[in-house]
């Protein structure tokens, strides 16, 4: 039994095919997929055989149009019938219809293979004779040549996909695809090479333009020939990167190609490029270009390293009189801005001046900006994802900067961390203990829980509490607090303090003294007042009691 028995004007077309299926779609089959799927195999082969009928009365205007149509078909129906392969190939061993489908599906694939390879061959020589052609035209006509090539080129990669579909349908139907892999590696490998030189064919056309177009800024001409060697470029790195996958599932290496894209892609890179050995590939390429560069270049390159070191020492002085010069608008500033602010934009704006000097710097040595900048690029995006966790520090941070919880010098107790806070940037808070120990909190835990500043105000209450006994004169201990109290410079007269007996405690009866101080003076009051009231409570004969208990003993007498 045959299928693909003729090729018509260069098409995939099958004309015995539909026998055959219904001679399948007879059969016991109990698998309703396998059913459906031949039913619409025998639907794509009626279109495409409707297809090619018409092709043959189709006027000239018409057929390029139709072409366009059946390719489309053709890889539905080879499409559909991988897709009826995979389905008989999973079926389990014990089904009973499952040697006669695959019989007919082996039958059934009996020149597939030979008619895709045709195909590729006209697709290939059409596109070589549209290129011929297209010198002779101009205008409005060549870019609508160019869009047809664009869709032959796609065709063509679509066929080679196909190919790849057909090879493993094969594997799976235990059919041998040797010859098949024999004649497509070599074709395959030769496009890829073929797109990898148009690429860096393309990519030294457009720096070439570049050059001029800098130099003529008005010519109209040179910005159109960059438009079009931009299109051109930008396509064929699309084609190749659509070739690697088919590349990677025959087994044959593509590094190389995806080193190309790495090195020209610029900011289109996928990440799907970056692999060790795509990447060892384009370090190698980069050693070998600056050692030749190097034996050939010797002095300018002296030079320029020379002009790289001063750039970056003249930005370096650039970006300490920056910090000055923002210091100091901060500090004049209307605005109320806290010191952490201030600090952070001094250390922006540094940072930015370097940043910019270190880009000029590696601008002037020859270095092409635009691979690099995209590979940080997409590096930040996968460090991003990667730490994504951290993104939450940096919007805690922007928080705290806004609303100023606390300040550089601020005592603040935060997520059970205390002390005076030092430094801050976007992802931490610096905090330094009282006995001179420094915490790094993330921003994320401190905007995240209870922040407890102690020196936002400038006026803070002591809070002081003192016991007496029991036996001992209540007006005489105020007396004795109140004097305290009013003789320590440091208290504040408003808010007035304040001396109330709180409550009678187990050994004591406690009053609450409560003198209101600056807020730099609260230690020193609460060590003052503390000492001085022990000392005068020996002097008044004031005791303190300490916490004590009754114990009465019982004694029973023995009867």
């Amino acid at each position: 039994m045959k299928i693909l028995t003729k090729i018509l004007s260069g098409v995939l077309l099958v004309t015995c095919m539909t026998a055959t299926a219904q001679t399948v779609a007879t059969e016991a089959v109990e698998s309703r997929n396998i059913k459906t799927l031949v039913e619409t195999l025998n639907t794509d082969i009626l279109e495409l055989d409707f297809l090619s009928e018409r092709i043959k009365i189709a006027e000239e205007i018409d057929r390029d149009v139709l072409v366009f149509r059946q390719d489309e078909r053709s890889f539905r129906l080879l499409k559909d019938f991988e897709a009826l392969v995979t389905e008989v190939a999973n079926l389990p061993d014990e089904a009973p219809d499952k040697e006669e489908l695959k019989t007919a599906l082996i039958t059934l694939s009996e020149g597939v293979g030979d008619a895709i390879f045709n195909r590729i061959t006209e697709i290939k020589q059409r596109i070589n004779t549209s290129y011929a052609e297209l010198e002779s035209l101009s205008g409005g006509s060549q870019v609508a040549s160019l869009a047809f090539l664009q869709s032959l080129e796609s065709i063509r990669i679509a066929y080679y996909l196909a190919m790849v579909k057909h090879i493993e349908g094969r594997k799976a139907l235990g059919l041998n695809s040797e010859e098949l892999r024999d004649q497509l590696d070599p074709k395959i490998q030769l496009y890829a090479e073929a797109l990898a030189g148009r690429i860096e064919v393309t990519s030294a056309a457009r720096k070439q333009i570049m050059i001029r177009s800098e130099r003529v800024t008005d010519n109209a001409d040179i910005k159109t020939a960059l438009m079009d060697m931009d299109a051109k470029h930008q396509a064929n790195l699309k084609r190749l990167e659509t070739m690697i996958p088919v590349l990677d599932s025959l087994g044959i290496d593509s590094s190389k190609y995806k080193a190309i894209l790495l090195q020209h892609s610029g900011s289109s890179i996928s990440v799907s490029l970056f692999s060790s050995k795509a990447l060892l590939t384009v370090l190698k390429d980069t050693w070998l270009a600056l050692k030749a560069a190097l034996g050939a270049n010797a002095p300018d390159l002296i030079f320029r390293l020379l002009l790289f070191i001063a750039v970056i020492f003249l930005f370096r002085i650039f970006a300490r009189i920056t910090r000055r010069v923002v210091r100091a608008a901060s500090d004049r500033s209307s605005l109320d801005m806290s010191d952490l602010l201030k600090n952070m934009l001094v250390s922006i704006s540094g940072g930015a001046v370097m940043i910019t000097g270190i880009l000029m710097a590696l601008s002037q040595i020859g270095i092409s900006l635009a691979p690099m900048l995209a590979g940080l690029g997409v590096a930040g995006f996968i460090i991003g994802f990667a730490l994504q966790d951290s993104l939450g520090n940096f919007a805690a941070g922007a928080m705290i900067l806004i609303y100023r919880p606390y300040d550089v010098d601020d005592f603040v107790e935060v997520t059970g961390a205390s002390g005076l806070v030092k430094k801050m940037n976007l992802v931490s808070t610096t905090i330094v203990t009282f006995d001179n120990q420094t915490l790094v909190v993330p921003n994320n835990k401190i905007w995240g829980d209870v922040i407890k500043n102690v020196t936002a105000q400038k006026v803070r209450r002591v809070d002081l509490v003192f016991g007496i006994g029991y036996g001992d004169d209540i007006e005489h201990a105020e007396r004795v607090l109140h004097e305290i109290v009013t003789a320590n410079e440091k208290v504040l007269k408003k808010p007035e303090p304040n001396i109330r007996l709180h409550t009678l405690a187990d050994s004591s009866v406690n009053f609450v003294v409560r003198p209101w101080t600056k807020t730099e003076d609260y230690w020193d009051v609460y060590w003052e007042i503390t000492r001085e009231v022990k000392m005068r409570f020996d002097r008044e004969g004031i005791s303190i009691p300490f916490p004590q208990r009754d114990v009465h003993l019982y004694t029973e007498k023995e009867s």
